[in-house]
């Protein structure tokens, strides 16, 4: 064997040299960069940024709402439910477990018992904008909604309550017999009803209406215009204009004042309406109600979806991630479009949303372009792939919007009498059959459900004139979608 020169010795050392040296650049390029301490405080700061959202007044004194367990007891016949009014919250889920029930159960919050009239939903979507046209001088609002709308009808109280005009145009023929929402919204409102055909242009047919409300002289905008012009800052803690009385102008009912006139659209579905889903979740998020360490699937109906992405959002800020991935979250905007896929994994909390009016496809387009406008306005960003805060489901039982189907007000009539909690077959009954799915699944041990009442019961003054035999007898009568 020829002994190795030097000169071969220093050639062979400087190529394992340079191989080494390769093969490190390699891992470098592979391997992801250990956490940073600056994104963690970005990511404080967007939280504090949030929280600064909350520096206004609000239409309810406190986001609190009742809290209950509902619990089912399976039979080979039939199924019953029970309800425990108050039961134990907060605490690591270690020690106060859902699942530590032989019976599958979940939570319902009680947002039905907020108000007699304005309850649910309409409620939250309405915490903040009532204080923001009231600020604003408004004196007259427009809004639309179905003949039964329960949107429409809380609007309607509102601002009645407040010294404010509401515009109601309803969709369809005016009733032989006013009752249920339709009722409360003739009490308390000017209602108007709108031919199908011109309901579809619902921007034109809203705007068109609250130009002949302003007349020649008076003012209209769009309840977003508020925020987009006062660029996302927290105008409601301005003063409020006053009159040379010393009034607010808000309250000024005379009817040759000044007519500034808001427009409102479908269901509340706009940025401000999102405001008081965050500050429910805010609430629901501390550690004494549901806590940030807990996994939480929280269920609901949704009909234009504007709830469910105001629960999104108040989980993104306030309730959603692992410690282990906070650093993450801050960097969520400069990572690769498929580390985005990681954050399914990452969530504490989830939004269940049971779609009933539309396709997802179409909820999910509502989804990006109203989280865009949020963002737009409050310069505040969130997780630009979200598809693992909102999962858009079909409901158990599809049909039509606003078709009913066999038994199901037997069966909203059996949990009433039961727990004493009141359902409509259209919205809230599809809520709770995915909420007892989801208490019965496997897959779900280890999470709390909790079901978000969205109030609307009022809608069976309705339903009992168009299905009179259900509410006469307790015999299911057969329909026909």
């Amino acid at each position: 064997m020829t002994a190795k020169t030097g000169g071969q010795e220093s050639s062979e050392a400087a190529t394992l040299k340079r191989a080494v040296a390769a093969k490190r650049m390699l891992l470098r390029r592979l391997t992801v960069p250990p956490p940073r301490p600056r994104p963690v405080v970005s990511r404080l700061n967007l939280v504090r940024r949030c929280s600064s959202l909350f520096h206004r007044q609000w239409m309810l004194p406190s986001p609190a709402a009742p809290i209950h367990s509902i619990s089912l007891s399976k039979s080979s016949s039939s199924s019953s439910y029970s309800s425990d009014p108050a039961p134990a919250l907060g605490g690591p889920a270690s020690t106060v477990e859902v699942r530590d029930f032989d019976a599958p159960s979940f939570y319902l919050i009680r947002d039905d018992l907020l108000h007699p009239l304005v309850n649910g939903n309409k409620a939250r979507k309405l915490d903040a904008l009532v204080p923001l046209l009231r600020r604003h001088s408004a004196t007259d609002l427009v809004t639309c909604g179905g003949c039964q709308s329960a949107h429409a009808a809380a609007v309607a109280v509102c601002c009645a309550e407040r010294g404010l005009r509401a515009h109601l145009l309803l969709r369809g023929e005016q009733p032989e017999v006013p009752t249920g929402y339709n009722l409360v919204s003739l009490m308390y409102g000017s209602v108007s009803y709108v031919e199908r055909s011109a309901y579809t242009r619902r921007e034109e047919m809203l705007l068109k209406h609250a130009k002949s409300v302003a007349g020649g002289e008076g003012n209209v905008l769009w309840a977003d215009d508020i925020l987009r012009n006062s660029h996302g800052l927290n105008v409601e803690s301005d003063s409020v204009p006053m009159d040379g009385r010393g009034d607010p102008l808000s309250e000024c009912s005379s009817e040759t004042s000044l007519r500034r006139v808001v427009i409102v659209n479908e269901g509340a579905c706009s940025v401000v309406g999102l405001l008081g889903l965050i500050r429910l979740v805010k609430y629901l998020s501390q550690a004494h109600i549901f806590g940030r360490d807990q996994q939480i699937v929280l269920v609901l109906d949704s009909g234009t979806g504007t709830t469910a992405i105001g629960l999104a959002l108040g989980i993104i800020y306030f309730g959603a991630y692992d410690a282990r991935a906070e650093y993450f979250v801050a960097l969520l905007i400069s990572l690769p479009h498929s580390i985005n896929g990681l954050v399914d994994n990452w969530l504490r909390w989830r939004v269940t949303a049971v779609m009933l009016a539309d396709s997802q496809d179409r909820y999910k387009e509502h989804e990006k372009c109203l989280i865009s406008n949020f963002k737009s306005i409050y310069g505040l960003e969130t997780v630009e792939h979200n598809e693992g805060i909102i999962h858009w489901v079909d409901r158990l039982h599809p049909r039509r919007f606003g078709k009913i189907l066999n038994g199901e007000i037997d069966l909203c009539r059996r949990i009433a009498q039961q727990t004493g909690v009141l359902l409509d077959p259209i919205y809230t009954l599809a809520a709770w059959e995915h909420a007892v799915l989801l208490a019965d699944a496997e897959a779900e041990k280890h999470a709390k459900v909790v079901m978000l009442h969205t109030g609307g019961t009022l809608g069976l003054f309705g339903l009992a004139q168009r299905y009179i035999s259900d509410f006469s007898s307790g015999v299911p009568t057969v329909h026909t979608l």
